[in-house]
């Protein structure tokens, strides 16, 4: 026999990679938007990761047997350098309780932790990263919680608790909080650490009815309809005794999650409203309700950087909601309202509805399942729907008319003043829409703020845009076929395009090399049941109707063109009600298709000109499996045909010898057209087919142009059964039956042998392409197998319940050495010829767009990508070609770096490269687009202090000749930090913001409890009077009547005199030291004793209590000693809380310490650009002899740092600036010109003076 016609193959290069389809009803929480900017989704027992800007697939993590429940990025809360490197990683659990932690980027799982065998209920890692960054919370159904070590997979500790736990909420100021959302209610916890399980069960709460609370004392002054009538109702009271039966307890709570927009807030989502708790009085202060007629509440997500709230409706449509602020609006006079009387002032905290996006349609198999926000910027939102789509939406920011605010009836949004947290300068280059506090102002709160805009303020509009959309394949079953092999004589047009029928009649063709759908063709009616392709762009479909009462269906059999898109129907008129078509079957020419049927003769057609070349007999018989062969007599014919066009052409040219040369030129031309012509459409070559009936018989038969002949007949093998399918290549011929056997037929030796596979019904086979490749594929109902037919052996399996937990619906070969396999869990997969899973190197991978992602790059890419933008310009130029500087790399690493310099967008491009960036800027936009959390954190608080602390100095230094007065000192006044930095906060804003949340506490409150802690905080903020009259509140019958009495007496009595403040601070010593706390510490603020009370409390260990009471109390002086000693408290080892001590020093404007302690901890980079920031703005003596000893060692150690990395000429420009602790180093460095890298940073001797200092 002849060879197979494929003359050689090239073997093109695919990855390995799955596409998905719908998700499972479990992997509705699986999906997470990390610091690293990109998303993880389960879908089935897959994670995908997907990167939001370009809308890819960038890597799929195959490991788990079960659904995935559950994913999570870890933390990027630490300081990056070579040691703790910009890594991904990513926790996700599964359905049978496994947790595996991945690094993404290689596709490995770095540690599986497996308790018990129930479904993760829930999990996160720890924020506070000081002590470890690879702590992992997971709640291990029914109730238990365990700490685990996401870097070794060993278990720290496991708690249990009475109540079956459904999820948590970590506090984010606080990192010893958390709270349990349970079955029953809430359980507060306050004592969580690292080192040891929680002591007690923690506080647990339940939430009465939100209709039974007892309505408010005073009278409402008008009264309200509709849905503010449901409001008022709606007083949710926690109590901590179980409400009695008939109360609907805490089960119809869908979520709950402290607010990082400011500290003791927590929401509370149900179906139709969101319940805003102050934890402090446990009472509501806001409710977002939903319209009788309006969609219900899936999921919220609150915002950190503004006081907002994401929220997803059940018909998937997002809403952004802003917290109202509390300046009143000017009234028409152009007077602000006066807000003096309380009873006027805001009655709740309001969420106003500021943009949506348009619903999905929403059906039995359709449904909205998650959103997730992007945690850097939080001005977009990913939604994650049940039929694998992934719509990402992102916030607008419109500049608008004043007057087109009134129709909504909200007040006004305004513009944020502030770019990357520093006013903007004329004609400075700015990204609007960079994060959500670029695009809206903070939330003015009165008494600090004019309601009026500032300079430069815009009011604005917020829209949500569509900016990418990922669809995944349709519900399974699929049937697949791949495109003829790539060969030398197509090579130059191949694409490796996969046909995906599908059951709703569509033909999806995605293009391997991409892993994209290349096209999307509406081609049946009903269910595809096959395809073959006829010629690398177009192909034969096949799909059957459901039988009617006779058993006869329609058949569609459509030829499509995918240049074109135009599809026909090959059979014509044909295919109603008749048997139904069991395949198809396209010889090796593409020449003839056999169409065969289940209880009715075959019928063969000519696939060229679409004619019916024979309908078999009616005693024809019945076909069980059909193979074209791979001989054929194409060559000989051509060779005769070429051999009688040259005779013919020589006796016409000896005839007509005397004709002109023109005209004979002219005949042979149209000869040479005539005979390719013939060649392409007149040759109708030969070709075989064989086929088995029921008895296992095997026929042969010829079709030649129009004629059919019937061959040999081969009588049955007597050790099979029943012939299911069979395969030919070359000389091999392989038959597979119901039971499981294969026959192997060496058609060359006529041998046959048979080989048991004991898997049952072979359901298809066939072969490798490539010249020689003698690999094929079997396909059993439990699994596949690839047998090597040349040695007759099994070279890989693949079988459901042992390796993989998916069940095979169809096969192919996509490349000589790669399978593609569809699986009833609605995923298409290419797979090594070993058949393993399919997660790949990231960083290997051909993507269509390039993917912004630092994280992809080596550790020490990543830092040198980050110190190139952040040293800008470098020799007075700014550059985007990391290969225009000096930079001692690898040439794969340096272009590596630069595709991730060419993926940014044009945007941040120019902005990076604008002279009018300052230091700080930079460093604030470099962060956020590394996702830096740390250091966006640092950066945000140090750029508001330096240039706080910069305005309000007396001028200090004169100018020394030849440079310019401190940066970027304008006029404008520095707008405070907004609310969620808490203590960090100015004290006059932190101070009125106390006592407007106060006063809404004292609008809310619903119990003497309430009124009673009230009063307590009126009293800590000084605001006696008021104080008062809620004291003299108390009724006659209530046990602490007389008490309250005698304090109210007391309050407005007290005078300055020596004795009485002698005798009270006594008293309240005595309070103090018999363990009455927070009575003494009230006593000593009566008595204008703040200070000492704020020492008590921090020597009882109640540190945020004392800070708290600074911020609103103290002078700035006393208020500094006492965060001072805070600073120094979170610095002690047992705290271990170096970043929040950094932070508060900031705050006090310690720049110098905050300096040495960063240079101490070894954060040499963040160190050197914060002092080099500090002297630009003059926040720093330049001549202070300390001070030029720290810029000497900590600018020297950061040129060590940046000779580590490669980047020779940073190192020379920082150990230049270094004074003379420098000179040494500048010369190491002009010795070493042209020397290969030096030893990395953990070899190098960094210089040490500094780094004990504190």
């Amino acid at each position: 026999m002849a060879s197979t016609i494929i003359p050689y193959t090239v073997n093109i290069k695919l990855a390995a990679r799955t596409l998905t389809g719908t998700l499972h009803l479990q992997n509705k929480t699986a999906v997470d938007w990390g610091w690293q900017g990109l998303i993880a989704q389960g879908c089935h027992s897959s994670i995908l990761i997907i990167d939001p800007k370009t809308s890819q697939t960038i890597q799929v993590l195959e490991r788990h047997k079960a659904n995935v429940v559950k994913v999570k990025w870890s933390r990027e809360n630490y300081h990056h350098n070579l040691n703790a490197p910009y890594s991904l990683r990513l926790a996700s659990a599964d359905a049978a309780g496994k947790i595996i932690v991945w690094d993404v980027v290689s596709g490995m799982a770095h540690c599986e932790i497996q308790e018990h065998t129930k479904p993760i209920q829930d999990m996160d890692w720890l924020w506070a990263q000081d002590a470890s960054r690879d702590l992992l919370l997971a709640v291990h159904p029914p109730n238990f919680i365990v700490l685990w070590n996401g870097d070794t997979g060993t278990k720290l500790w496991k708690k249990s608790y009475a109540e079956n736990i459904l999820s948590f909420s970590f506090d984010p100021f606080e990192p010893c909080n958390l709270a349990l959302l349970t079955s029953e209610g809430i359980v507060f916890i306050t004592d969580f650490s690292h080192s040891k399980p929680p002591g007690s069960g923690g506080k647990k709460v339940y939430i009465a009815s939100p209709h039974s609370s007892p309505a408010h004392s005073k009278p409402a002054p008008i009264q309200p309809t509709g849905a503010k009538k449901a409001l008022n109702k709606v007083k949710v009271l926690i109590t901590n005794e179980k409400p009695s039966a008939e109360a609907v307890t805490l089960n119809d709570c869908l979520q709950l999650s402290y607010l990082p927009s400011k500290r003791n807030h927590m929401l509370l989502l149900y179906s139709r409203e969101i319940l805003i708790l102050d934890l402090e009085l446990s009472q509501t202060v806001g409710v977002v309700a939903i319209e009788r007629s309006g969609v219900p509440f899936l999921q919220v997500i609150p915002c950190a950087q503004r006081d907002a709230l994401y929220c997803l409706h059940e018909n998937g449509c997002v809403t952004l909601r802003v917290c109202r602020s509390t300046t009143s609006p000017p009234d028409e006079t152009g007077k602000t309202g006066s807000v003096t009387d309380p009873e006027q002032g805001v009655q709740e905290l309001v969420y106003d509805l500021r943009s949506q996006c348009d619903a999905i349609r929403v059906t039995k198999t359709v449904r909205p399942y998650r959103m997730v926000i992007c945690p850097v910027n939080e001005n977009s939102a990913a939604l994650v729907v049940s039929d694998g789509r992934v719509m990402l939406w992102e916030l607008k920011a419109h500049a608008s008319k004043s007057s087109s605010n009134l129709s909504s009836g909200f007040p006004p949004l305004y513009s944020s003043v502030n770019f990357c947290g520093t006013p903007l300068r004329p004609n400075q280059k700015f990204i609007p829409d960079l994060s959500l506090n670029t695009m809206i102002g903070h939330s003015l709160i009165s008494g600090v703020d004019t309601p009026r805009p500032l300079a430069g303020q815009q009011e604005v509009h917020l829209k949500f845009l569509l900016t990418g959309l990922l669809s995944g394949l349709p519900l399974p079953p699929f049937s697949l076929r791949m495109c003829p092999p790539l060969t030398t004589k197509n090579i130059n047009h191949y694409q490796p395009l996969l046909a995906v029928g599908t059951s709703n009649g569509s033909v999806l063709v995605y293009n391997l090399t991409s892993g994209l759908l290349h096209k999307e063709l509406s081609v049946h009616s009903c269910e595809v049941r096959g395809i073959e392709w006829v010629s690398l762009t177009s192909f034969l479909s096949f799909a059957t109707s459901v039988p009617n009462n006779l058993g006869l269906v329609r058949n569609e059999l459509q030829h499509v063109d995918l240049r074109t898109g135009r599809c026909f129907a090959f059979r014509g008129e044909r295919g109603n009600d008749e048997p139904a078509i069991e395949m198809i079957k396209v010889s090796h020419l593409k020449q003839y298709l056999v169409v065969v049927f289940r209880d009715k003769p075959l019928e063969l057609w000519d696939v060229r000109t679409g004619t019916l070349l024979r309908e078999m007999a009616k005693n024809f018989p019945t076909v069980t499996a059909l193979e074209w062969s791979p001989s054929h007599n194409l060559k000989s014919l051509k060779k005769k045909q070429l051999a009688a066009r040259e005779a013919m052409a020589r006796q016409t040219t000896l005839a007509d010898a005397e004709q002109s040369s023109v005209e004979s030129s002219v005949i042979s031309m149209l000869q040479d057209a005539e005979s390719k012509s013939e060649m392409c459409q007149g040759i109708s070559a030969r070709e075989h087919f064989v086929f088995t009936d029921t008895d296992g018989q095997v026929y042969h038969i010829t079709v030649e142009g129009n004629t059919v002949k019937d061959g040999a007949r081969i009588p049955p093998d007597g050790s099979m059964g029943s012939i299911a399918c069979i395969a030919w290549k070359g000389d091999t011929l392989v038959l597979g039956d119901v039971d499981g056997n294969l026959n192997f037929w060496d058609l060359k030796a006529r041998l046959s042998r048979g080989v048991p596979t004991h898997r049952g019904w072979v359901k298809k086979i066939r072969f490798a392409p490539g010249k020689g490749n003698q690999k094929l594929l079997v396909m059993y109902t439990d699994g596949a197998e690839v047998w090597d037919t040349k040695e007759v052996q099994m070279v890989s399996s693949i079988r459901v319940g042992r390796n993989v937990s998916y069940r095979i619906l169809d096969i192919d070969w996509c490349t000589s050495d790669k399978v593609v396999l569809a699986s009833d869990d609605g995923c298409v997969r290419v797979l090594e010829m070993a058949m393993k899973s399919a997660s790949y190197r990231m960083d290997e991978q051909d993507l269509t767009d390039p993917v912004w992602c630092p994280y992809l790059l080596l550790p020490r890419a990543a830092l040198t990508l980050k110190a190139f933008l952040l040293l800008q310009p470098w020799s007075d130029t700014f550059t985007m070609d990391i290969f225009q500087i000096d930079y001692i790399e690898k040439e794969e690493i340096k272009g590596l770096i630069q595709e991730q310099l060419n993926s940014l967008s044009n945007d941040i491009k120019s902005v990076l490269q604008d002279p009018k960036l300052n230091l700080l800027q930079r460093c604030l936009l470099v962060s956020r687009l590394f996702g830096d959390e740390s250091d966006i954190q640092f950066w945000t608080v140090a750029a508001h202090y330096i240039q706080f602390f910069a305005q309000n100095r007396q001028p200090i230094i004169s100018t020394p000749e030849g440079q310019t007065p401190a940066e970027d000192l304008q006029s404008i006044p520095v707008s405070h930090l907004d609310i969620c930095h808490d203590t960090l906060c100015e004290s006059s804003f932190f101070q009125r913001f106390q006592l407007e949340r106060v006063h809404l506490q004292e609008v809310k409150r619903s119990s003497y409890e309430h009124t009673k802690k009230c009063a307590d905080q009126l009293l800590l903020l000084g605001q006696t009077d008021r104080a008062v009259q809620l004291l003299l509140e108390t009724s006659a019958d209530n046990p602490s009547y007389y008490c309250d009495s005698l304090k109210a007496c007391l309050v407005t009595t007290i005078t300055s005199s020596g004795p009485s403040q002698s005798t009270i601070k006594l008293v309240a010593t005595n309070m103090i030291a018999n363990g009455k706390l927070a009575e003494g510490v009230q006593l000593l603020c009566l008595i204008d004793k703040a200070v000492d009370a704020c020492r008590y409390l921090q020597t009882y260990g109640e540190w945020n209590r004392a800070a708290w009471l600074a911020k609103v109390r103290l002078n700035p002086t006393e208020s500094s000693d006492v965060l001072k000693r805070w600073a120094e408290h979170l610095c002690s080892p047992q705290v271990n809380q170096k970043s929040k001590a950094i932070l508060v020093l900031l705050s006090l404007g310690c720049f110098q310490k905050v300096g040495e302690m960063l240079h101490s901890m070894r954060y040499f980079d963040c160190a050197a650009l914060f002092i080099k920031a500090c002297l630009r703005y003059e926040v720093m003596e330049a001549n202070d002899d300390d001070v030029k000893k720290l810029v000497g060692v900590s600018f020297v150690n950061y040129a060590k740092l940046l000779r580590s990395i490669g980047l020779k000429q940073g190192a020379l420009l920082w150990a230049s600036q270094a004074g003379e602790a420098g000179k040494e180093l500048l010369d190491e460095l002009s010795k070493t010109e042209g020397v290969g890298l030096d030893p990395s940073l953990n070899d190098e001797k960094t210089d040490d003076t500094l780094v004990n200092m504190d």
